[in-house]
């Protein structure tokens, strides 16, 4: 039933959701693009390990900040839609713009400037997505989005390998690329998302907001938090393919390599983020979390003890889409469940900050720790917060009443 009319609710995947998917893959088509060669292009800058952590840690602690703000604001707005339109506008022109970069700052920046635009929109999206379905469809309508997203990280990293050959490994001319899929996402939304008629909410500070959401949610946003801190960037999986692949097949097909690697990576993303989605509305979503988090721990155990060999490193990229996958949809479609429609904004505001607080602290960790001492203790730094997000997700699991 429509909750706001008490008319009959339309099929789960209606234009709304249709928008939001294709925005989402259009989106993530432009920036993955981008992402997939960021790693190569930052090398001819004689940019390292330490450098890649730090632009993408600052980069989602901003996007964190905006995150937190967008979250609490958006329950407060007569019209969520306009937000969301600038957030994707703003992504779009920050990736398109890595192309005039010739300085590791400048690249610094352009990320920065994209990720606060993608901060801003995450929250506003997802409470959109959630008003748009009944709560018995939030794990497809968030597993379809999801879906969509990672087409696009499919996309994205294909696009880049024969944009690559085309223009002579001219990074700049594909970064400017990206500007076309990123403004058809912009249009999506535009043309395709319809907005609902939301009733006047009292405004609240931001203290009695946050003290309003259930103490179970709090419970699985600190689960959520912990495993953030360890779940670094996947750029720095292309990192570690591109140098483990260097000494065997040269620096230009080992980042071709990566490509590809990246590309099935996005591929088992994408397909199990829809049969993650048809999971969550079907069983208990904490222990189908919890699995997902324990896939990320089997992820870096292989990284951590197995000889990175194309073979090797090809299992670590598929447990890591597996992971992505099935983490994602299970985090949203729970965070929607466990909050009220009211507080929908607020609790996908924190469940993003809590993530993207993480991702910041753990690509610089990580990062500065590979640098540091290797990847045995990087990424076993990582296993360690991995398996605490897991256990903490299995106590909340106990308690769960689906």
């Amino acid at each position: 039933m429509d909750k706001a009319k008490g008319t009959p609710s339309i099929h789960w995947l209606n234009s709304t959701v249709l928008g939001i998917g294709l925005a989402s893959l259009l989106s993530d088509w432009s920036h993955e693009t981008a992402t997939t060669i960021l790693p190569a292009f930052l090398a001819t800058l004689g940019v390292a390990a330490g450098w890649v952590g730090l632009i993408e840690g600052v980069s989602d602690g901003l996007s964190s900040l905006g995150k937190l703000a967008s979250g609490h604001w958006t329950d407060r707005l007569a019209r969520r839609k306009p937000v969301m339109v600038v957030g994707y506008l703003v992504t779009a022109l920050g990736t398109a713009s890595f192309g005039l970069a010739t300085a590791a700052w400048q690249v610094l920046l352009a990320r920065a400037t994209a990720w606060l635009g993608r901060g801003v929109r995450t929250p506003v999206r997802k409470a959109m997505l959630a008003a748009a379905v009944t709560r018995e469809t939030y794990g497809r309508a968030f597993g379809f989005e999801r879906m969509m997203d990672s087409v696009g990280a499919v996309a994205g990293p294909a696009s880049a390998y024969f944009l690559l050959l085309a223009f002579h490994h001219d990074y700049a001319k594909v970064f400017f690329c990206t500007l076309a899929p990123g403004l058809a996402a912009v249009a999506g939304l535009v043309f395709l998302v319809k907005e609902r008629e939301r009733l006047k909410i009292k405004s609240v500070s931001f203290g009695e907001g946050l003290r309003a959401l259930p103490g179970r949610y709090r419970q699985f946003a600190l689960a959520v938090g912990l495993f953030g801190l360890g779940d670094f960037s996947p750029t720095l999986l292309l990192l570690l393919a591109t140098q483990k692949l260097a000494p065997q097949m040269g620096a230009a097909k080992a980042a071709s390599a990566a490509v590809v690697l990246y590309i099935v990576h996005n591929a088992i993303y994408a397909g199990f983020s829809f049969v993650t989605g048809w999971l969550a509305d079907r069983v208990s979503k904490p222990r189908l979390l919890a699995t997902g988090y324990g896939l990320a721990g089997a992820m870096v155990l292989v990284i951590m003890l197995a000889p990175l060999g194309f073979g090797t490193l090809a299992v670590v990229f598929v447990l890591g889409g597996l992971h992505m996958g099935v983490v994602e949809t299970a985090e949203d479609s729970l965070c929607a469940e466990m909050a009220d429609e009211a507080q929908h904004g607020m609790a996908f505001g924190v469940l993003a900050t809590a993530n993207g607080a993480g991702d910041f602290l753990s690509s610089v960790v990580v990062g500065a720790l590979w640098s540091a001492f290797g990847t045995t203790v990087a990424f076993g730094y990582s296993l360690v917060l991995f398996v605490a997000g897991a256990l903490l997700i299995g106590r909340l699991s106990r308690t769960a009443r689906n």
